[in-house]
């Protein structure tokens, strides 16, 4: 077995599609014989994938991974643990003690300019409404191209930009409901433009997500400043994507509403291919 984790100074890098390194640890009957670091190039979330594959990988540990990454993991026959923070090798260990659990793709961070797999992911996997999506691509590996824009015309988000279509598995959750639910029916080199209430995207901003720290309780939180972006971790060890509202002598306040949530969205999407997933 090999085991391969996100890396960065000797802990787990907590976003895939950036992670600068991978350890890869081999394992036999429980014990790991072997332990090495690879560099990722800055290769993008999907050239990620393979390359775990080349290397032989049979398990990805990880921090926040978008659906997209997870499609590909999975078409390429990668276990995927998710939702992991620490050691590097502590975790690997406890893998192989049967101790650690998943909390899934949970990456919920939009644009390119965030440390962040960039597409329409759903916070917790099923954005804000339902993963009730039904049609033929239903539970199929569907790769598409889109451009996402505000109702002003902005655009916050484009696979076209990237150069890499996305990849995901209709109706599994990995997308916002809205998103799924237009691919559902759409045939192969089939173009649509859906537009998007909050509810069927990220839903509308929850007051209860802004909450305030004291300075002094969050060790570096002196560096932050408003507007800028950060990852928190919960109880359980799981990563927060939070915005900066404000921060004054003694204490700091945070959004963990996604940046998108209440916003109307709209996106042109291109489904580019339609497979039933391997594995």
């Amino acid at each position: 077995m090999k085991i391969a984790v996100t890396y960065e100074n000797g802990n787990i890098f907590q976003h895939f599609g950036h992670t600068p390194q991978f350890k890869l640890f081999t394992a036999e009957n429980g014990t790991v014989t072997d332990e090495k670091v690879i560099d990722t190039l800055d290769s993008g979330h999907g050239a990620l994938a393979g390359l775990l594959a080349e290397q032989g990988v049979n398990v990805l540990i990880c921090g926040g991974i978008g659906g997209g990454a997870a499609a590909a993991l999975a078409e390429h026959g990668v276990e995927l643990v998710a939702g992991i923070s620490g050691e590097a090798d502590a975790a690997a260990a406890a893998y192989l003690r049967g101790e650690l659990k998943s909390s899934g793709a949970n990456c919920d961070r939009h644009g390119a300019s965030h440390a962040c797999d960039d597409h329409p992911c759903g916070a917790g996997g099923c954005g804000a409404g339902g993963c009730a999506a039904k049609g033929k691509n239903t539970g199929r590996l569907c790769l598409v191209h889109y451009r996402g824009t505000l109702n002003d015309g902005s655009q916050f988000d484009s696979s076209y930009d990237r150069g890499e279509p996305l990849s995901f598995i209709c109706g599994a959750g990995m997308m916002i409901p809205g998103f799924d639910a237009a691919v559902a029916d759409m045939e192969v080199g089939e173009k649509r433009d859906v537009h998007l209430p909050p509810a069927e995207a990220y839903g509308e901003a929850d007051p209860e997500a802004i909450f305030s720290i004291r300075l002094d309780w969050l060790p570096g939180a002196e560096s932050l400043n408003a507007g800028d972006r950060a990852v928190l971790q919960d109880g359980s060890g799981r990563p927060i994507p939070v915005a900066v509202l404000k921060k004054d002598a003694e204490t700091i306040t945070f959004d963990a509403n996604h940046e998108l949530a209440g916003r109307e969205l709209n996106f042109a999407i291109e489904l580019l291919e339609v497979r039933d997933p391997e594995g």
